[in-house]
Order: C-alpha cells, then structure tokens, then sequence
C-alpha cells in the first residue's frame, strides 16, 4: 500500500519541487527490483506497479523515458497506459528520426536509475516534451528520483519546471 511521506530533502527532483515553492505529494510504495530493466514491457510494468501500489487511475501515472531525437538527447513524458510514438517525440522535438536512448546513457545523463528517473531534477537538464493527456487531470504522479517514489503534482507546474513542449506523443 502506498504512503505519504515527507521527502522534501530527499532527491533532486523534490529539493527541485521545494526550492520553488510547488505544492506536491510524495507518495512512496514497494518497487519490485528490475535492475538493468530497458524493455519497453518493463517500463510499462514500472508506472502499472506504481499505479496499483498509489491506488490511483493509471491515466494519471508518467513515466519519463529518455530518447534520442537526431542524436540529441530528449526526456519524454507519457501515461504508463500506453507508449512513447518515436514520430511524434521527433516531430514535436523538430526533428527527424527518434530512437529510445542507451539506458546506461540515460542513467548518465539524468542522475538516476532506470525505473526512477525523474523528470525533474535531471544531471543534466535535457528538452523535455510532456504528453498534452497530463494537462486532463488535476495532478498527475512522475518518478521522484528513485524506484518506489512518485511525485503528485500540477501538471502545469510540471511543464513549467521542466521548460517542457506538451504534443501528443503517446500511443
């Protein structure tokens, strides 16, 4: 069963969230260990465990996958319900060709593990694109930095603090 607790401290993506004064809820819950997961089924089990454990409505769930747009870096944020539409990841980034990232370089390059990046907090702040669906609900749950750890927030809030493009770029 899914808890809230006070992380405010915990993770660059809640001192993200706290630093700039966002309301949020960190809810945590227990992640099954998927170490090295990379497959697009195992990502999808990841925001469906997190959907069940939170109790909430998989269609408010994200979960942040790093692709490559014409041999640049991207974060995309899609509903765990579906998957990442590579074409419209690249349209929406101006580009021609997407290709999921190399899960090590996405881990590189955001600071977190597979199964817990954030979108928020990055290493390295990359061009995101938000799925529009997010801007249907109230608050939507994204990774908090770690397996286990969802954030609840606005999804304005969360398209503000990551400088992100919202696109339907998910199927």
């Amino acid at each position: 069963m899914a808890k809230k607790k006070d992380v405010s401290g915990g993770t660059p993506a809640t001192k993200v969230l706290t630093g700039a004064g966002v309301p949020f809820s960190a809810h945590t819950f227990e992640a099954e260990d998927r170490s090295r997961a990379s497959s697009s089924s195992t990502r999808l089990a990841f925001g469906s465990e997190a959907a069940s454990a939170l109790g909430v409505d998989e269609a408010r769930v994200y979960k942040t996958l790093v692709a490559e747009v014409d041999g640049a870096m991207w974060v995309a944020v899609v509903p765990v319900t579906g998957q990442l539409d590579l074409k419209a990841l690249a349209a929406a980034a101006g580009g021609k060709k997407a290709v999921m990232a190399d899960p090590a370089a996405a881990e590189r390059s955001s600071g977190y593990v597979v199964g817990g990046i954030s979108p928020l907090g990055q290493r390295r702040a990359l061009p995101t694109v938000v799925d529009v669906s997010a801007l249907d609900h109230p608050t939507v749950f994204v990774s908090g930095g770690r397996r286990g750890l969802d954030l609840e927030l606005a999804p304005a809030d969360l398209v503000r603090l990551t400088q992100a493009r919202t696109a339907a770029i998910g199927r």
